[in-house]
């Protein structure tokens, strides 16, 4: 059959009408959204502002050992307890300190210098060892070095895993968020003004994660021990999306 036959077949000319509609409407939505994509621009800009710390998050415990594990945990036990005693009577609430870690475990030996043999011995238990961390949360920064004094004098022979925190973070990085956003529209209004159009409304705002804090060093004063809480530097950053006209 020749290809030329088709059309005088009966609704040939309506088929043909009908596909080139079909046709025209898929296209004719896609160049309008690729014109919509065009008029449209996106722009990412932070913002920061910077906080003094007023929260430390201390780390500090008791390791005990002894030749079996009920005399490690005995002492250990009365250590803790002293330092937690103490602790409450230097100002810290009950709800500041929290237990992080508790572990027991043996201590071996492979010391082989008066064994008979080259051989590799096995190693022996020659002690047992109980650690016990709590999580401690000083909410008068200025007394943090009192704090760890006091801590070492009660008893506590692991510190450290010192962290500062603004207790208002979240709020304060608002401020940093509305900065991020002047700084966006500043931004997309320079490009605008080059490109020779204006902005629009917005068509979007994302906020793009959020960044953690630089710490800046700042001696604190603490006659007891020596501690720099620093600054925190809180950012935010977002990206908006524009309508060009």
């Amino acid at each position: 059959m020749a290809l030329g036959r088709l059309s005088t077949a009966p609704g040939a000319g309506l088929a043909g009408v009908v596909a080139l509609l079909l046709l025209l409407w898929g296209v004719l939505p896609a160049k309008a959204a690729e014109r919509e994509m065009q008029k449209r621009i996106t722009v990412a800009a932070s913002g920061t502002v910077t906080a003094v710390p007023d929260i430390a998050l201390i780390s500090a415990g008791v390791v005990s050992e002894a030749e079996t594990a009920r005399a490690a945990l005995e002492a250990n036990t009365a250590a803790m307890r002293r330092l937690i005693e103490g602790l409450k009577a230097a100002g810290i609430e009950a709800g500041d300190i929290q237990t992080a870690s508790f572990d027991v475990h043996p201590v071996y030996s492979t010391d082989t210098s008066n064994a008979p043999s080259p051989r590799p011995q096995r190693p022996t238990i020659v002690a047992y060892r109980v650690q016990n961390q709590v999580r401690i949360t000083a909410r008068n920064i200025d007394r943090l070095g009192e704090v760890l004094d006091r801590a070492v004098t009660l008893g506590a022979n692991q510190v450290g895993g010192i962290e500062f925190r603004v207790s208002q973070a979240e709020k304060l990085r608002d401020d940093a968020r509305r900065e991020a956003i002047a700084n966006a529209r500043r931004r997309a209004e320079l490009f605008a003004s080059a490109a020779g159009v204006k902005l629009g409304r917005v068509l979007q705002i994302e906020e793009v994660g959020e960044e953690g804090s630089r710490p800046m060093p700042r001696l604190m004063k603490a006659e007891a021990v020596p501690i720099e809480r620093g600054t925190e530097t809180l950012e935010a950053t977002v990206r908006v999306t524009w309508e060009l006209e």
